[in-house]
């Protein structure tokens, strides 16, 4: 018998679109409610969302795919995930409960002042917690309070201009709480670093397809390439050039995993000039070859 065929996974995008006569720009629901509105052929597909996600499990076991990433999750396992990131669902694993936050990036302002985190900086910035965590018993008290708080309050019959304040302002408490969590177990880093890091990483986000030296984006914000490195070493741990090279890498693996572009074509996209280079880069950073990285991601 000859080979089963197989074929590239299509990663599906994931919009923020509510049930019909739902006005609201946050939704919070059960996970059972969640897996009543869409098929178990969709969970087990994955998805590219382009809204912010808080996945909170309150009861069971599961493992949850982000970017590539197996995680495991337990009673008390929040996941913070932000618009781009991919994921799937465990659809083995059925005894796992929980709720989904979701709402739209706009639906936050993009400027908070606060003197709680010490700075003038939106204390939302979901993209400075990191993906997975699981809380402590108290931790998880405060979150499943003001979770429910707020599910219960976006299903009150009352006008949207009134509830969309309410909600917007419940969510920025909840957000300062996973903010204050989070940095009882992470030395906070010196709000002028976090700042420039900030910059440096959107920067990132908007030009990986075309910047790929540190140089370049230590020019584009403004700072000195030796400063850059103190900021990406003090607040993620890595060197600036680590932090890009695996920033690169993720989008080439989502690319190679989820379309049915050439390796070629993706060293091109991807603003090699030259296909080898992106083989050897790849290869460098992921431990395999990308051809390698693709068949362990086919179907069928």
């Amino acid at each position: 018998m000859g080979r089963k065929p197989t074929s590239i996974e299509q990663l599906i995008p994931v919009h923020y679109h509510p049930p019909a006569g739902y006005a609201l720009d946050l939704e919070i629901f059960p996970l059972s409610e969640f897996r009543r509105r869409v098929s178990v052929e969709h969970l087990r597909q994955s998805q590219r969302v382009d809204f912010h996600m808080l996945l909170y499990v309150t009861q069971g076991r599961c493992t949850h795919i982000v970017d590539f990433e197996p995680l495991a999750c337990e009673r008390g396992t929040l996941l913070v995930l932000n618009p781009g990131q991919m994921q799937r669902f465990d659809t083995k694993s059925t005894d796992w409960e929980g709720w989904l936050v979701i709402f739209r990036p706009e639906f936050l302002p993009a400027r908070v002042s606060t003197t709680v985190i010490g700075q003038h900086n939106a204390p939302h910035q979901l993209a400075d917690l990191s993906v997975h965590r699981t809380l402590s018993v108290s931790e998880q008290e405060a979150v499943t309070e003001g979770i429910e708080r707020m599910a219960a309050d976006a299903r009150l019959h009352a006008n949207a201009n009134v509830l969309h304040p309410l909600l917007r302002h419940q969510l920025l408490a909840l957000l300062f709480r996973l903010h204050l969590i989070w940095a009882k177990a992470e030395p906070a880093a010196a709000p002028v670093l976090l700042q420039r890091f900030r910059r440096y990483r959107l920067a990132v986000e908007d030009e990986l397809h075309h910047l790929h030296q540190v140089a370049d984006y230590a020019k584009l914000i403004g700072c000195s390439q030796k400063s850059l490195q103190r900021a990406t070493l003090d607040v993620a741990g890595v060197s600036a050039k680590a932090f890009l090279s695996q920033r690169i890498v993720l989008e080439a693996k989502r690319l190679l995993a989820h379309s049915g572009q050439s390796v070629s074509d993706i060293a091109d996209k991807l603003g090699f000039d030259e296909a080898t280079n992106f083989v050897k880069f790849f290869r460098r950073e992921a431990g395999m070859a990308p051809g390698d990285f693709r068949r362990q991601h086919t179907v069928g």
